[in-house]
């Protein structure tokens, strides 16, 4: 039976500013080679401001968040930068970078005095900049800033602007634009001049509903910066950004975190969608008359620009499934905490119940049926304790859901150092499910396969794969004949190198064709009446995917299914004379 494997699905658009781009490649001379340039491995430090959301801030965990941050790690993944985030106040990050500290801004407001310091790249934002004043005050523009008192974020480009153009306004500097809008909240100083759209999210935020825009005089270009000189890093960030732009990723990371800020009529779609047709007449024209040039460089450009963008939809569904598993590890510690009250007091409340059965029975020997909860008693001596229990097995059903969530959104391990025995870890497996696996089947059969090459990773973790493909062959299976058989053994994969295989083979259910492409699907699930969650092969395929490795599926609908985890085994050590 042909092995089906899971690939991720390739939604890429081609809108007209990305078909430019791919005719720009088009047109470059013949001599030039199109080899990828090599990436260097070093680290590079990427620096922004600890408090600027929903551009870049530090979240609940202590992580860097984010539109610029989320930006920056797909830049860095699709141009094979090794990148460390670091945030901290805006004007101790501006001086670090021209310290040499950190090797690049991921977001900076650019002006020409600034450009006599700093290299920018094309722009991934545009800043409007606004004044902010108190409910009932002066409505100003920028000359009406003389002589008030106008709170600005140290290091920022509006203090810059302000002291550059000398408004004679009398500069009150805070560390973050939060500190700048609670402090014009709190009656101390006429006006604050910020970024708009980090100063709506933040009143939101802090709850500030005395202070307002007043006017919104500035909109500045907003991208990576380096210091003087530093073009060859420049150009790797601004690479990235064209090819994220290009293949539609920009514009998710771009809708995800400002779209919902944009304010209501912010967006001349009148003049966006005059300028749309001149520049799409304009391209027609241009391709018009290179199509019949570049025939010969078509078929080169058609393969690249396909492995370009299967690539990119990896990286897309990799941050989707990110994001995914924040929401979950949320909800799941929302729904954790009255989960656990319910697991406690409810078997209090049956040992309650227990010890006042005899007093209620001899009221109701003595004086008859009676009410009790608006039915008889007589009726709900026996539904109580059936009520009760279907409560604590409910809460206990919560609780596995949530430790499945907690599964799926849990970050992978960073320790994929240790050398397992992978036979060990099977029979471990198998120990700890054999409950599951005696109520499933008569028939369980393993068959360990005899030195097996050594792999690395995380024990815990290859060992809670193979539990859940144990459990989803329990599961499939739809009377106790039928059975489920193991095995371990070597083979090599399609170049020829080594790895590790276990095999699962069901004699259940089996599945379609359209299921088995859905099955590492999260929350997808064909067992959910009998409390699924769709979460185990999600959990899976992610901790596989963190060891290099591989998970396959052979199933036909009435005679099975067959599932093969795959892991690269370690290379012997060369020996050298």
């Amino acid at each position: 039976m042909k092995s089906v494997q899971l690939f991720l699905t390739d939604r890429a658009a081609i809108r007209w500013p990305q078909l430019l781009a791919i005719l720009l490649c088009v047109v470059t001379p013949l001599s030039i080679e199109a080899a990828p340039p090599e990436r260097s491995k070093l680290q590079v430090i990427v620096g922004g401001d600890h408090y600027h959301p929903p551009y870049e801030y530090i979240d609940e965990n202590g992580e860097p968040a984010g539109y610029n941050v989320e930006l920056t790690r797909a830049i860095a993944e699709v141009m094979g930068i090794n990148v460390k985030i670091e945030l901290g106040e805006w004007s101790e990050m501006r001086k670090k970078l021209v310290d040499g500290e950190i090797d690049v801004l991921q977001g900076m407001s650019y002006s020409d005095e600034r450009a006599k310091v700093f290299d920018f790249s094309p722009p991934h934002a545009i800043v409007h900049q606004s004044i902010f004043a108190r409910r009932g005050d002066p409505v100003v523009d920028v000359s009406g800033l003389k002589d008030k008192e106008v709170v600005v974020q140290r290091g920022d480009i509006m203090e810059d602007y302000l002291i550059e153009h000398q408004v004679g306004a009398k500069l009150i500097p805070v560390d973050t634009h939060a500190d700048a809008l609670r402090l014009l909240s709190s009656g101390k100083g006429d006006y604050a001049l910020v970024a708009n759209l980090p100063a709506l999210y933040l009143t939101r935020q802090l709850g500030l509903t005395n202070i307002v825009p007043v006017a919104r005089p500035f909109s500045l270009s907003y991208g990576y910066a380096v210091r003087n000189g530093q073009s060859d890093l420049l150009a790797q960030f601004s690479e990235g950004l064209a090819i994220l732009k290009n293949t539609g990723r920009y514009q998710e990371i771009y809708d995800k975190w400002l779209g919902p800020l944009k304010e209501a009529g912010s967006i001349p779609w009148k003049l966006i969608g005059q300028v749309g047709a001149a520049v799409s007449g304009t391209l027609l024209l241009v391709l018009g008359s290179i199509v019949i040039w570049n025939r010969t460089l078509q078929r080169e450009v058609d393969s690249r620009s396909r492995s370009l963008r299967e690539h990119q939809q990896q990286l897309i569904q990799a941050d989707k499934m990110a994001s995914l598993g924040v929401l979950v590890s949320g909800v799941a510690h929302e729904i954790n905490n009255p989960s656990s009250l319910l697991l406690l007091n409810l078997p209090v409340l049956q040992e309650a119940y227990a010890d006042c059965l005899d007093i209620l029975d001899a009221h109701y020997r003595e004086h008859g049926d009676f009410m009790l909860g608006g039915l008889e008693y007589s009726r709900m001596r026996d539904e109580i304790p059936l009520m009760l229990e279907e409560m604590l097995e409910g809460s206990r059903r919560i609780k596995r859901i949530v430790g499945d969530l907690k599964d799926f959104s849990r970050h992978g391990s960073k320790d994929l150092s240790e050398i397992p025995d992978f036979n060990a870890v099977v029979v471990t497996a198998i120990r700890l499910v054999d409950t599951s696996i005696r109520k499933a089947t008569w028939h369980f059969e393993v068959e360990y396969g005899a030195d097996l090459p050594a792999v690395r990773g995380n024990v815990q973790r290859i060992e809670q794969v193979v539990i859940n493909l144990i459990v989803n062959a329990c599961q499939a299976l739809e009377n106790p004949q039928q059975g489920i058989f193991l095995r371990t053994y070597t083979d090599t994969d399609k170049m020829g190198r080594p790895q590790v295989l276990l095999e699962v083979r069901d004699q259940g259910c089996g599945m379609d064709p359209d299921v088995i492409g859905r099955l590492t699907d999260p929350f997808f699930t064909t067992k959910r009446e009998s409390g699924g969650t769709g979460l185990g092969l999600s959990v899976s395929a992610g901790i596989v995917n963190e060891h290099r490795g591989r998970l396959t599926f052979d199933s036909k609908v009435g005679e099975g299914t067959t599932v093969r985890l795959a892991l690269p085994a370690l290379q012997p050590a060369r020996q050298t004379d």
